[in-house]
């Protein structure tokens, strides 16, 4: 896809964005292989040119790796262990369904968005998703990371192959410049599609609504962690879905083939939250049993925050991991 050279970082990201986001580096939580040299450290030992550390010699161990040197000053065998530097692949899944266009946050002067926040001029959970990719792919480009994009509904709708070469960012940000199709969200087939053309070990985040059958995303994660990947979820929410501030009856129309229904949202206010929370603990709690991330992002909040949040959990989780 040609992108305008119009399309800029800030027309996506305010200024203070990328500056919450500089001291954090996104890592996986698992292995990941790599093609070009990065950031990340994997522990595949005795593969690469960074010298880690010396351990004893055993029989048995490869005399190729042994430090002469160092048998010279003390007459004892011991082995260079090295460090391979290996970048992370990630792949971000951005849900365009129709639910994805949903808003109710007036757009401010000077804000990017899609073509689906334009007409209404409100920025929608596609905006704040397309945003939060935005971000996440500048981090990714800026450490050396190859970051793919796939846009879905009720299926794979666009995608982007893993690079990390210059001009990827634009081509992401391209491809999402795009509004939300008038289909439901099939996450089963999506992450069939999407597995059948990754083979190496990545890190997926997943930018939806979840408005699926907890069983279904049940099984499309469980097909993420039979292949060895590292998932994110990041259940991206519009206010008014999260708190439902209506006072007057109004007719509630669903935006994926549900039809159209005229109630008193005082009356079901009460019900209401407690579904949503219900979903959304659910949806959390199926995550972390595979390991996994979940984190709820508010489309009124700014980006900036909540990723900073979220990407400094995982490195003390990784730094507690490597402790323990």
């Amino acid at each position: 896809m040609a992108v305008s050279d119009t399309v800029r970082a800030d027309h996506y990201l305010a200024p203070e964005t990328l500056g919450q986001l500089a001291p954090f580096e996104l890592r996986a939580k698992m292995v990941v292989e790599g093609v070009m040299s990065g950031m990340h450290r994997s522990p595949y030992q005795g593969m690469a040119v960074e010298f880690a550390e010396h351990r004893q010699y055993v029989p048995g161990d490869d005399l190729k790796h042994l430090d002469w040197k160092v048998y010279g000053r003390s007459d004892k065998l011991y082995i260079k262990r090295y460090q391979q530097e290996t970048n992370l692949d990630v792949v971000l899944l951005i849900d365009a369904s129709a639910s994805m266009s949903y808003g109710s946050l007036k757009i401010r002067k000077g804000w990017g968005g899609t073509t689906a926040s334009k007409a209404a001029n409100l920025w929608t959970k596609f905006d704040h998703a397309t945003a939060t990719a935005a971000a996440l792919a500048y981090v990714c480009l800026h450490q050396q990371d190859r970051i793919g994009l796939a846009v879905f509904a009720d299926e794979v709708r666009t995608m982007i192959s893993r690079s990390g070469a210059r001009g990827q960012w634009r081509r992401i940000v391209g491809a999402l410049s795009v509004e939300p199709v008038g289909a439901a969200t099939d996450l089963v087939k999506v992450t069939n599609q999407v597995l059948g053309k990754v083979s190496n070990r990545a890190l997926f985040v997943i930018i939806s609504d979840l408005f699926e059958d907890p069983e279904k995303i049940r099984k499309s994660l469980a097909r993420f962690r039979h292949s060895r990947h590292d998932v994110i979820l990041l259940q991206t929410l519009d206010r008014q879905e999260l708190r439902f501030g209506f006072s007057q009856p109004a007719p509630f129309i669903g935006l994926e083939g549900e039809g159209r229904l005229r109630i008193d949202p005082r009356a079901l206010r009460e019900a209401y939250i407690e579904a949503i929370t219900k979903h959304i603990n659910e949806v959390s709690r199926i995550a972390l049993s595979f390991g996994f991330d979940h984190h709820c992002l508010d489309t009124h909040e700014p980006v900036g925050p909540a990723l900073a949040f979220l990407l400094a959990r995982r490195n003390l989780h990784i730094k507690r991991s490597k402790v323990g």
